[in-house]
C-alpha cells in the first residue's frame, strides 16, 4: 500500500528510533518534511528549562509552546504541498493537546515502542545521551500505562529501521490514521 499524503507523527521514548525512522518515512514522499519537535526546545538560548519527573510549570509551558510551534511549522508546510513527519517524545496526558493544536488532516499517529533491553542497546550506540534526567524504565512506564491507544504502535525490537518503515507503509492507513 502507497503513503498518502498527511501528517504522519512518530512518537516513542528516547533512542526508540523516531529519528531514524521519520527521516526514512519523510524520503518516501514526492514533497517530503522531516520536522524535528526537540529543536525548537534546543533553540533556547537561555531559560530553557527540560521536563524531568519532578516537572515545574515552567517546564510544562515550555512544553506546550514546543507542541504549539510544531504543530504550527507541520501545518504550513501540509498546507504549501509537503507531506509532513514530525517527531518527538510525545507522553502521557498532553498527546491529545498535542494532536488537537493541528489544524490540517489527516494526522497519521505511530507509536514505535521497542523494549527496555533494546532501548537501552540503542542509546549506549548512540551519539547523544538522552537519558540523564530520566531512565529508560521509568519513561517507557509512562509511554505504554498513560499514553492513549490510538494509532498505530509498533514493537520495533527485532526490526531494522528498514523492516520498520516498511511496517509503516503497510499498516499506517488502516491502522494509523486518527484524525
Amino acid at each position: 500500500m502507497a503513503l498518502r499524503n498527511g501528517i504522519y507523527i512518530i512518537t516513542g521514548i528516547m533512542a526508540s528510533g523516531k529519528s531514524t525512522i521519520a527521516q526514512m518515512l519523510a524520503e518516501q514522499f514526492d514533497k517530503g518534511v522531516h520536522v524535528h519537535g526537540d529543536i525548537f526546545r534546543r533553540m533556547i538560548v537561555k531559560g530553557k528549562i527540560d521536563m524531568t519527573p519532578d516537572y515545574s510549570q515552567d517546564a510544562l509551558d515550555q512544553l506546550m509552546l514546543r507542541y504549539s510551534i510544531t504543530a504550527k511549522a507541520a501545518d504550513m508546510y501540509y498546507k504549501a504541498g509537503f507531506s509532513v513527519v514530525v517527531q518527538d517524545v510525545y507522553l502521557g496526558e498532553y498527546v491529545q493537546p498535542f494532536l488537537k493544536k493541528f489544524e490540517s488532516k489527516p494526522i497519521y499517529f505511530i507509536t514505535l515502542n521497542p523494549s527496555v533491553e533494546a532501548v537501552i542497546e540503542r542509546e549506549k550506540k548512540r551519539n547523544k545521551t538522552g537519558y540523564t534526567t530520566w531512565d529508560v524504565e521509568s519513561l517507557h512506564d509512562v509511554l505504554v500505562n498513560e499514553n492513549p491507544r490510538i494509532g498505530l504502535w509498533i514493537d520495533s525490537t527485532y526490526m531494522t529501521p528498514e523492516e520498520t518503515l516498511s511496517e509503516i507503509i503497510k499498516r499506517a492507513e488502516s491502522e494509523a490514521r486518527i484524525l
